[in-house]
């Protein structure tokens, strides 16, 4: 009786001439391929480095930086490491606060000293400015009397208690302040006193004027791109020219004609009181409808082109067959033909969405006050009262909602919808 014998295990792989074996030269060639690719995505890796990641992580890291009273009152601090808040500190703290700001008086730091105190409680700018002017204190007489004796804000415990909140290297007091929270004496977060709360509305108005100018887009640019993917070739091609057409010119000289177009005097109202439509010229600017009205007709476009991207791509046999099966061509477009377009509306929604939260120029001009958005705010922080950890909070925020959203888009109408609706 015969017995099989497996001689698979001892037959060696094939090997060169070398006696390199076969899976050794497989994982060399990987590791080349892979060298390889690595290569020709270095250079896109190193530009999305420099241009997107390091700028928006100094941007977040500028929300939270809190460097004023940190580096320039660090012998304060160290005195008021063990302080429990409840009762005025020890002389030594009293003696390091004004030695340094009188080692400050004169240079940029004492207004950073002021500047940052001042955002804690409006009046510790010039409590601190004060107190710097009759510095340095004579040394024979107690720091605690002598600040006392310049000013009796130097005794209560709020002052002291907004310095050692004030004095991490770190801080939240920017990212709570852009949503309308601050911390309180305790150190609990609460909400900011009614007069300072006014990012949230911001935000929510920001969300809102931009889902009412995506949904104009939309109902706008549907029809539109549907008609261009059903044209014939030539036809689609000029008709895409006029789509194309607004990309031509610059967004301040599309906004300056629509100022001209709607001012009382403009073209539009013209034609409404020569058609009889109205009695006097209609207040068409510096409000909500200037500014959906010139959106709108910006950001068209990008809205059209994702649409009509993935319309072109549909195939017109499903909705022919349920035509020729008998159901109705309303039934036959909702039930077939526009879940094929999802893509493209979520995609044409996301960038015309995110467009909208970021735009300026066309609320600033067009708008009046109840119309800037949350960029308008970020502006001013930089340019005008030069904060840039309001500025910085400010678009961490808008970075956010951003992310929030494409997460949502990924979700429910990105490439990943399959993935999550087998996982069902």
């Amino acid at each position: 009786m015969s017995t099989a014998v497996d001689t698979s295990a001892a037959v060696p792989l094939p090997a060169e001439g070398n006696g390199t074996p076969l899976k050794k030269r497989l994982r060399r060639a990987e590791r080349r391929r892979n060298l390889l690719f690595g290569a020709l995505i270095l250079p896109l890796a190193l530009v999305v480095l420099v241009a997107f990641i390091w700028p928006i992580g100094s941007l977040l890291t500028i929300g939270v930086d809190n460097p004023e009273i940190h580096d320039n009152l660090p012998r304060t601090l160290a005195a008021l490491e063990d302080w429990d808040g409840r009762a005025p500190p020890a002389e030594a703290a009293f003696r390091a606060l004004a030695d340094e700001l009188a080692a400050a008086k004169g240079s940029p730091a004492i207004a950073a000293i002021a500047k940052r105190l001042n955002r804690e409680d409006a009046g510790y700018r010039s409590l601190v400015m004060k107190t710097a002017r009759k510095l340095p204190l004579d040394p024979a007489v107690p720091a605690r009397e002598a600040l006392l004796a310049i000013d009796a804000q130097w005794g209560e415990l709020a002052t002291w208690q907004a310095i050692h909140r004030a004095g991490g290297a770190l801080t939240p007091f920017y990212l709570l302040a852009a949503i309308d929270r601050t911390i309180d004496a305790d150190g609990n977060i609460v909400a900011a006193p009614a007069d300072e709360r006014i990012y949230v509305d911001v935000l929510l108005r920001t969300f809102w004027m931009s889902l009412v100018v995506t949904v104009c887009c939309l109902v706008l640019g549907f029809p539109v791109a549907y008609l261009m993917a059903n044209l014939s070739t030539r036809h689609s091609n000029m008709l895409m020219v006029f789509v194309l057409l607004p990309f031509w010119t610059s967004v301040l000289v599309r906004v300056a004609a629509w100022i001209v177009l709607l001012q009382n005097e403009g073209l539009v109202n013209r034609l409404l009181m020569w058609l009889g439509l109205t009695d006097s010229p209609l207040q068409l600017l510096f409000n909500r409808f200037g500014v959906y009205v010139a959106m709108v007709h910006i950001l068209l476009p990008f809205m059209v082109l994702p649409l009509y991207s993935v319309m072109k791509g549909i195939s017109p046999v499903y909705v022919r067959a349920a035509l020729s099966l008998g159901c109705p061509p309303f039934r036959s477009f909702w039930k077939i033909y526009f879940p094929q377009t999802l893509p493209g509306i979520g995609a044409g929604g996301l960038l015309v969405f995110i467009m909208c939260m970021g735009y300026y120029i066309t609320p600033a001009l067009l708008g009046g006050p109840k119309e800037q958005m949350l960029s308008y705010f970020i502006a001013f922080y930089t340019n005008q009262t030069i904060n840039w950890g309001m500025a910085a909070a400010l678009s961490a925020v808008l970075l956010a909602a951003t992310l929030l959203l494409y997460m949502v888009y990924a979700r429910y109408l990105g490439p990943t919808r399959v993935k999550y609706m087998k996982a069902r």
